[in-house]
Order: structure tokens, then sequence, then C-alpha cells
């Protein structure tokens, strides 16, 4: 944490930014039962964050995703590189599939019928087949493609460049690897500033969330709280099915001991939770792989912060529930062509979600761009998102616990099968 600021605003910056994002939620939703219709004034303010995060997608997405391929040294995409990749993108995988899935089943957001206000009404949902989506990831031009925002193939394009610096940056030439290391410390440079970026943004969220709720509950009334605790009570559902039922299927198959893993990873468990930061929780996260479950340093050294850097396992459920939470809430229907893409756009989007708090409420636009909806102030989808980001600091320690724990769980089979794995650990 950082000085107490000082000055005139110093009651405003130095209180906890989850508490004052939920403030925001619970006074616009107040304000907009109270003043009705009228509140819509203030919607200018909820404007100013949608635009702000607008702004910082796509820039986010390139230069993290570039960072995070380039940080892979190409020794490393050996064997345990290979195994740990496959099993991060699996899990991401079915991860997405049973936020899906849940969310089918409990319909968050039905109901809600945001659009039905004609000044709410946003863009139409295209319906792009799917073998073009396919056809697209490839970008003619990736600067054409960043800038119209398309968001498959800056994904593409961002892991391509980022192993093409990892290979020159690692090139036996002294100048190519000047060259590499020069680009790597542009684009991590650049991948830094956009987290402060994406902080003061979050600085400002609390005045955004306010005004957005506010003109929601202003059309909607009461009966928007329960489509907020259903999104949420959904997303916990798809948590606890990945902690409990994914992860524990891997260990009954490893023959490792359920419980002995859970005592073992409760502490960065617990840190995961409450600081809602996968990178922050890293410390905490290799002493008790370490010290707790056997895990040799050699191993969690290299798939810990790659974990903490591609291993989005709660981020991808969170990503399958809200974006079927603002479809329903608009009265938009998705085909499984478009659910499937969800998946795979869920999964690639996972590894650019930044290990800090509420970078998944940004990776959200791009899952959502992905299947033709867009984000224009006064919205029904503004609206809809805006709802979302009202909670999402309750849902950021669901995904981050989640988060954590698949990469523990990553790292651990991946000791188990390279038999680097103390098994004396498991047989206290």
């Amino acid at each position: 944490m950082g000085e107490k600021k000082k000055g005139i605003f110093s009651w405003y910056f130095n209180t906890n930014l989850l508490l004052r994002i939920l403030i925001g939620l619970v006074l616009g939703a107040i304000a907009g039962i109270i003043f009705g219709p009228s509140v819509a004034v203030v919607q200018p303010l909820g404007s100013i964050l949608v635009n702000l995060l607008k702004m910082i997608v796509m820039p986010l997405i390139l230069c993290t995703l570039v960072v995070g391929a380039s940080s892979v040294h190409p020794r490393e995409l050996g064997k345990i590189g290979v195994r740990i990749f496959v099993y991060y993108m699996l899990t991401s995988a079915l991860a997405v599939t049973i936020g899906l899935l849940v969310a089918n089943i409990f319909h968050p957001g039905a109901g809600l019928n945001l659009a039905a206000d004609a000044s709410a009404a946003g863009k139409a949902l295209s319906q792009p087949k799917f073998v073009d989506t396919l056809l697209a990831i490839i970008p003619k031009n990736p600067f054409g493609a960043l800038s119209q925002g398309q968001v498959l193939p800056i994904i593409f394009f961002a892991l391509v460049f980022g192993i093409g610096i990892s290979v020159v940056s690692n090139s036996e030439d002294e100048k190519l690897q000047e060259s590499g290391k020069a680009l790597f410390k542009v684009f991590n440079g650049a991948a830094e500033v956009m987290y402060v970026i994406v902080r003061w943004i979050l600085e400002y969220a609390p005045i955004g969330v306010f005004a957005l709720i506010a003109v929601v509950f202003g059309k909607q009334g009461a009966k928007a709280f329960g489509s907020l605790g259903l999104v949420t009570l959904t997303a916990y559902i798809g948590f606890a099915l990945q902690i409990a039922l994914v992860y524990g299927v891997f260990l009954i198959i490893n023959k490792l001991g359920y419980l002995t893993f859970f005592k073992g990873a409760r502490e960065a468990m617990i840190t995961a939770f409450v600081t809602r930061s996968s990178s922050g929780t890293l410390p905490v996260t290799m002493r008790n792989m370490t010290e707790n479950l056997g895990v040799p340093r050699k191993i969690s050294s290299f798939t810990l912060p790659l974990g903490a850097t591609i291993n989005m396992d709660g981020t991808a459920i969170y990503m399958g529930v809200c974006a079927l939470f603002i479809t329903n809430a608009v009265g938009m229907d998705l085909s499984l062509a478009q659910q499937f893409t969800i998946i795979l756009t869920a999964v690639l989007a996972s590894i650019g979600s930044a290990g800090i708090p509420g970078a998944g409420a940004i990776m959200l636009l791009m899952v959502l761009n992905s299947i033709g909806i867009t984000i224009e102030a006064g919205s029904a989808v503004a609206a809809a998102y805006a709802m979302i980001l009202g909670i999402d600091a309750l849902l950021d320690m669901g995904r981050t616990i989640t988060n954590v724990t698949g990469d523990m769980m990553g790292t651990l089979l991946v000791a188990k099968g390279e038999k680097e794995l103390d098994m004396s650990k498991w047989t206290k």
C-alpha cells in the first residue's frame, strides 16, 4: 500500500476502493429508487467511466499479452512448459464451460429487459458465422484490427509477436539479443503504464458506478437487486464447482490427498480472496507449495509466475456467467456457436488478464466484443455492464481464489509428473 494521500479529497482516496465501489452501488440504487427516471441527469458521469474503459481495453490487451508471451524462455517451452501450458489452457476451457453451464441453468439477468426503454437500446447483436470467426483470428492488418477494436486478431498477433521477441532476445547474435531485450523493455514499460492507468480508472469507478446504477434503478426499480444477487450466486457456484470438482478430480487421478492439498494451500487461498491479486499472493503461494506441499523451487519458480500471468480459471468462469447475464438482461439470445466463441475468447483472454485487482472486468469487454456486443454510452449493454461493475469487487474475490488455487494445482501436477514431488509432505 502507498502512503496516505493528503488534501481536500484525502477522505476519498484513503478509503478502501472495494468499500467505495460498494457504497457507490448502494447509493446509486437508493438514488434511482427515490428519484426515478429524473435521476438520468447524472448519466454523463457514467458515460465517462464507459469511455475510460473502452479507451484502455485494446492497449492493455496488446501490451500484457506481448509481455506474457515474451517472458517465456524458448528452452522453457520444453516438457515442463508444454505440460503446464496444456494444463492451464484445459482448465481455463473447463472453467468457462462451467460458467456458461451454470448461467444457462440459473439464467441471471433474465427478466430485467433493460432494452425495453427506447433510450437504452444499444447495438443489435450481430450473428457472425463460427467459421468466419475462426478465420478472422489471423489479422490481415494488425494495426487496423487494433484501431477497430477487433479482439481475437489482436490476441493472436500479440502472442506471435511476444514469442518472436523471446526468440530474438535469446539469440546467440548479440545485436539481435539487444534488439529483443529493448523491445521487451518497451512493451513491459507500456504494460506497467497500462496498469497505472487502470488503477486511475478504478479510482473514478465508484462515481461512474453510482451514476450508471442510479440510471438503471431509476428505470427498473427495486427488482434489479434480485438480478445482482442471482448473478453473484451463479458465479460462486461456478467457482465452487471448479475448485471442488475439477481440481478434486485431478487430485484423485494422481492419488493425492484432497484434504492435504487444501490444508497446505489454505494460506495462499485466503490471501488471494482478501487481496484479490494473483500476483500479490505469489510470495505466499510459492512458500505454501514448497514448505507445505513438497514442490521444489526449480518447478514452482517457473510454473507459478507463469500461472499468475496466463492461468485465470476464475476469470474464465466470471466471463461466461457475466456474458450470459448481460445478454439476458438486454434480451439477446446466444447461439451455441457464439457460446463456443465465448469459450475460445475467454481462454485466450485469461492469458492477458493481469494478476491485479479488477483486471477481469476489463477483459469482459473483450469477450463481449468477440460475439458482436459493444458498449456504447447510454445503451442497454452499458447499463448491464455497470451492474456487473458495481459488484465486481465481490466477484473478484471468488475468481482470484479460484485463479490461485488453479495455479497451485497445475504446479503440483507438474511436480508429480516429473517425479520431483516430496511425497513425505503427503503422508503425515
